[in-house]
């Protein structure tokens, strides 16, 4: 997870006006287990075959260093395949070495996009160390692994070049992103091309380009040739300037197959998570109307079910770094956008609208952020890799499992972290799902499909900005602008806001100074802050 630098902002609490629950169809429940010589990793690709996951790259320590000198470093590489059969408690490892120095610096990268079709894995992309340039750059290429073969190789302790093949394409050069698939093509979604040494002290050392798109194309492959059919690429910098976020598959409520994209980061005009979110079917795409996320924002495991019975398609997110999330029943906004142990499910119903729920189980820890969860290949799954809800005849199946990841020891570590505040996570989590008796709740986040925000525009300004809020009451409300020490440098107040979206122009004519400020927004039911850059 690359973030950029975001100054720190004032913790701000806005109350849920209503409190609704809702039965769930499902709950959930998290039994922790470990494999013996298995380390920590985290943002890594995976793939599965006969019942062993295989590992690729990623990172052997936790959230990325401020410090230029240490982001990213070489020594977090890692630079072997994993082999991990979970249920018989085994490790392989293998060294990348003998594979060509194109095929190791890839397999050694971070945030690649990958999809398994059948024994063959696709990766694509990856940020990573390229030794030609004594830099890091963002990998042209796409990878296709016999997944069969690597493993019997790895077992049996033999070479492993043959499960290879590659292909350079810049339009594969992409970290961040996804790649997922809609009947026989393949969608690599958003992410971005950062080329350059990370730094959030900003220095230009690299340069970012977000791709803004969805790049379409085919695979034909029969094992030994590898050909790849570039389709249109679908441009859309509003649905598309993400990176980092969640894709789920999903089955629409016309019953066809598509995908969702979920939040990510950021923001044209802000450095804080999306949160809308665009679903792709295989005709277009579009933003859900009337609907916000506001928990699970970064990449994190995500279970997609759906009951053809109820024609309802549940989407759950474990853990990770949100926005938000909730204490006691009140909405917690950190604009800092801490990790969280927030389990999550976004229902969409039969008629196409979508609603969030925090369920009652949570991560054990600060986990989830980088994590996969891994499905149980048992089960009833459709072949865009929903869960078969219906199929369930138990009260509890085991769906799959959660491994790795980044594991803090604090919520807000991003300012001060050294490298000790964090580690890729080592841990294994199997995931139970038992069918509803009717007595679980899940809490309704009222906010999710409301029209509840607050936005500056435009930002940075001179001093004449547009607030752009949503009020649940008729009510009189206040603006005060705080400098970065605290003091107050200007308050107004504003009689007959209206129930519902409000739109204020501000004029700051009488702040003398440019720089940081922040602006409060406080109403009867709580107060909301947002950053604000003055250019005097």
């Amino acid at each position: 997870m690359v973030r950029n630098i975001i100054l720190v902002l004032i913790l701000s609490v806005y109350g849920l006006v209503e409190v609704k629950g809702q039965t769930s169809p499902f709950e959930l429940k998290l039994e922790e287990i470990s494999v013996t010589g298995l380390g920590g990793l985290q943002a890594y690709a995976y793939g599965q075959d006969s019942g062993k996951w295989v590992l690729f790259g990623g990172r052997l320590d936790g959230l990325h260093r401020r410090q230029p000198f240490a982001s990213f470093d070489i020594a977090g590489n890692n630079n072997q395949i994993i082999v991990v059969d979970v249920i018989g408690n085994k490790v392989w490892k293998s060294s990348l070495n003998g594979l060509s120095t194109a095929l190791q610096e890839q397999l050694s990268s971070t945030n690649m996009e990958f999809h398994q079709e059948g024994h063959f894995l696709y990766i694509i992309g990856g940020y990573g160390y390229n030794a030609s340039t004594s830099s890091r750059k963002t990998f042209g290429s796409i990878i296709a692994v016999d997944l069969e073969m690597l493993v019997d190789s790895i077992v049996r302790g033999g070479a492993i070049t043959g499960a290879f093949r590659q292909i350079m394409d810049q339009k594969f050069a992409v970290t961040g992103g996804h790649l997922d698939m809609i009947g026989d093509v393949y969608y690599l979604i958003g992410g971005n091309k950062f080329d350059g040494n990370y730094n959030p002290m900003g220095n230009p050392t690299y340069v970012q380009v977000y791709t803004n798109s969805i790049r379409k194309f085919k695979i034909e492959d029969d094992g030994m040739n590898l050909n790849i059919t570039h389709l249109s690429e679908v441009v859309d910098t509003a649905c598309f300037h993400r990176r980092d976020y969640n894709t789920a598959a999903q089955i629409l409520p016309n019953r066809n197959e598509g995908i969702t994209v979920f939040s990510g980061v950021f923001r044209l005009n802000i450095d804080l998570p999306f949160l809308n979110c665009v679903n792709i079917d295989s005709q277009s795409h579009k933003i859900q109307p009337g609907f916000q996320q506001f928990y699970n924002h970064y990449h994190c495991p995500v279970l997609p079910v759906y009951s053809y019975k109820q024609n309802q398609m549940n989407t759950v997110f474990f853990g990770g770094i949100a926005q938000f999330y909730d204490s006691a029943g009140t909405l917690v906004q950190d604009d800092n956008v801490p990790f969280v142990k927030t389990i999550a499910r976004v229902v969409r119903n039969s008629d196409g609208t979508m609603a969030e729920y925090k369920m009652p189980v949570e991560m054990p820890e600060l986990l989830g952020s980088s994590a996969e969860f891994i499905r149980n290949e048992a089960l009833d799954w459709y072949e865009n890799g929903v869960l078969k809800l219906d199929s369930i005849q138990s009260d509890s199946v085991l769906v799959g499992y959660i491994f790795g990841g980044i594991s803090s020891t604090g919520k807000n570590i991003f300012f001060t972290n050294t490298g000790t505040q964090s580690a890729a996570s080592s841990q294994i989590f199997k995931v139970y799902l038992y069918k509803s008796n009717g007595s679980g709740i899940d809490q309704l986040n009222t906010q999710s499909n409301s029209s509840f925000k607050l936005e500056v525009y435009p930002n940075p300004n001179s001093g004449v900005f547009q607030l752009v809020f949503y009020s649940e009451n008729e009510e009189s409300i206040e603006i005060n602008l705080y400098d970065v020490q605290g003091r107050l440098v200007y308050f107004n107040k504003f009689e007959d806001i209206k129930k519902g979206s409000n739109n204020l122009e501000l004029n700051l004519g009488e702040v003398k100074y440019g720089g940081t400020y922040f602006v409060e927004l406080k109403t009867s039911t709580g107060k909301l802050y947002r950053k604000l850059v003055l250019e005097r």
